[in-house]
């Protein structure tokens, strides 16, 4: 019988205490061999949080399977911010350049079936966020991507 364990860790900075550890502990796993595959692989997002998934087998292999931070977590890297507005607050502005290249990131992950249906997506979760796009509403970069005057390819 496969075990999936799905759990939100630092990028390469897993450790064994929680969520992670008692999460496969009482599966049998060598933890700190899992922590080691886990912080190799997820070192490239390094200071953001990573869904991780582990598949354990009957003979105790395991597999991992790393997915993209979520949008939030790559929107607030690129600005440099700890934290999204708490109320109706600008906390950042991106170009559409930045947009496309969050979404370009989260194509595999998102509902869209193409680009620009992507970058609306990430749009929304600027809106979320408090954070302008070029200086804009983010809802009015969307209703300029619809009307053409800003072409996603």
């Amino acid at each position: 019988m496969v075990r999936v364990v799905e759990v939100l860790v630092p990028g390469g900075e897993a450790s064994p205490g929680p969520p992670l550890g008692p999460a496969i502990g009482p599966l049998g796993l060598n933890v700190k061999e899992v922590v080691d595959r886990i912080n190799a692989e997820t070192k490239q997002f390094s200071g953001l949080s990573v869904p991780v998934k582990l598949i354990v087998h009957d003979d105790r292999t395991f597999d991992i399977e790393v997915g993209i931070p979520p949008a939030t977590a790559l929107i607030k890297q690129e600005l440099g911010i700890s934290k999204g507005a708490s109320k109706r607050e600008v906390v950042g502005d991106l170009t559409i350049e930045q947009v496309k290249k969050i979404a370009k990131m989260k194509m595999e992950e998102v509902l869209s079936y193409d680009l620009r249906g992507a970058v609306k997506e990430v749009l929304g979760t600027c809106l979320s966020m408090g954070v302008t796009v070029e200086g804009k509403d983010p809802r009015e970069v969307q209703k300029e991507i619809d009307e053409g005057k800003i072409v996603i390819e």
